[in-house]
């Protein structure tokens, strides 16, 4: 099934190399020093929790922003900086009033981001380069660090291999674009007719990237899309036997960031052998969390061979910056040479490559770090009774006036949790987001889920969370 599409992207490939526009990218190699700072048998490792990973949950905000809070009060962000020019670091330094906040709302799920051998190696790579070439990875911005981070995450993806880039959004929308690139690049005549044009299937609920690198597409005419209901195999099924293109993709979140849902992974591979489609994931929310080796949805649900095109994110899980497509060489080559939110922006600095490699090795050899946020899954649970299946626990409470009251009273209570409201929801679906990370611990659980009782009524609320943890 997938031999469609390997000759279609071929084909185009090749019409792209004959009017010279296939990219290339050519790694820089920094000064032989950077050896011993890439290697992953010089990272260090830890088997348990330690004080540094609160660093990651725990955090301090002066009284202005908290009371600024408190009052729905717009803010710029200029509270961060006192009238007498001081920031907040500052501020406290010379007695300033400042709370201290537990966040339940981040998405850093393994507590990587304050871990020594992810800071160390950032720091390394910044002493020795600063923050290295500078430019587009078409251009100098690619080096030795960007491909060997590529590499570690086409192993984690098992994939044949990978691009990087600046964040998963535009990761998302360079992949869109590219795909539409093929019924241009393949219609005869130069225009495609409707049935040469690519039909993308999208979840309801995909993430913005996706919708707009859809948009993109479209706009440059290669592609018509259609959108099912969320998670509904029934929906999408009925849309592909009724489509007549040739040229299939479904594209869907794995992990959906704001319900905590996983999509249906082993009913999409079956539709997929049945309608022979492309089929794409953003695994933002399950790389380096689900799976035996962090591989994502796919590794959970055992279909990685079945999922053609696997995107992602270096700034959840990994606790990083940046974005990436794990897939094949030929896609590798198509999207480097038409993915334009790849082609048109600086890659990322070399510490972010750096520090990002490094948590991957981290995350794969600490495996009681994955542990320890199924355990808090399991563990709120059985402490409120709601069916989560993630990390992600969407509590909706309906108007932005109950949302905004149930924040504000977890503030007081010492907890960071955010009101989600439209336009990121659709309305009277405003809902608390909270995020459970390994560097919680059970008794910040305890506590928290007591705040929270005293706010929210979890006998008024309707979940789904239908699949499978």
């Amino acid at each position: 099934m997938a031999n469609l599409w390997d000759y279609w992207v071929e084909d185009a490939l090749s019409k792209l190399e004959s009017l010279k526009l296939l990219r290339s990218l050519r790694p820089i190699h920094l000064p032989p020093s950077e050896s011993s700072s890439t290697e992953s048998n010089d990272f260090e490792f830890y088997d348990d929790l330690r004080q540094w990973d609160r660093a990651s949950v725990e955090v301090e905000i002066s009284e202005a922003t908290f009371q600024k809070w408190l009052q729905d009060i717009p803010s710029t962000g200029d509270d961060a900086v006192s009238s007498n020019g001081k920031t907040d670091n500052q501020t406290a330094a010379s007695g300033g009033k400042f709370r201290k906040l537990l966040i339940f709302s981040g998405n850093d799920y393994l507590g990587l981001s304050s871990h020594p051998t992810v800071r160390k190696a950032a720091i390394k790579a910044a002493q020795e380069y600063g923050m290295g070439p500078r430019g587009s990875a078409l251009i100098c911005g690619y080096t030795s660090y960007h491909r060997l981070l590529e590499s570690s995450l086409a192993d984690l993806k098992k994939k044949e291999d990978c691009l990087l880039c600046p964040t998963g959004f535009s990761a998302n929308m360079a992949v869109m674009t590219a795909i539409g690139s093929v019924g241009l690049l393949l219609a005869e005549g130069g225009k495609p007719a409707n049935d040469e044009k690519v039909a993308i299937f999208s979840d309801a609920l995909n993430h913005a990237s996706i919708i707009d690198g859809i948009r993109l597409a479209e706009k440059q005419g290669g592609v018509v899309s259609f959108v099912y209901r969320h998670c509904d195999m029934f929906h999408l099924n009925a849309l592909l036997s009724g489509c007549s293109m040739k040229k299939k993709v479904v594209v869907t979140d794995s992990l959906f960031s704001m319900d905590g849902d996983f999509a249906p992974m082993t009913e999409l591979v079956r539709l997929r052998h049945k309608h022979e489609f492309l089929l794409v994931i953003d695994d933002a929310h399950a790389t380096l969390v689900c799976g035996e080796t962090g591989g994502g949805a796919a590794e959970k649900f055992v279909c990685e061979t079945s999922v053609d095109i696997s995107i992602g994110t270096l700034s959840k899980a990994a606790g990083c910056h940046g974005g990436f497509i794990a897939c094949s060489k030929r896609w590798k080559q198509l999207i480097q040479s038409r993915g334009r939110s790849f082609i048109f922006s600086t890659s990322s600095p070399v510490p972010i490559a750096a520090a990002a490699h490094a948590a991957v090795s981290v995350a794969r050899k600490e495996t009681w770090r994955r542990k320890a946020v199924w355990d808090r899954v399991l563990e709120f649970r059985a402490m409120t009774g709601i069916p989560i299946t993630s990390p992600i626990v969407s509590l909706i409470v309906g108007s932005e006036k109950k949302a905004l009251e149930a924040s504000r009273h977890l503030l007081e209570s010492g907890y960071h949790v955010t009101a989600i409201r439209p336009p990121t929801v659709p309305p009277n679906s405003c809902r608390l987001r909270i995020a459970l990370s390994a560097a919680h611990t059970p008794d910040d659980l305890r506590k928290f889920v007591s705040a929270l009782y005293q706010c929210v009524n979890f006998h008024q609320m309707n979940f789904n969370y239908s699949a499978k943890m």
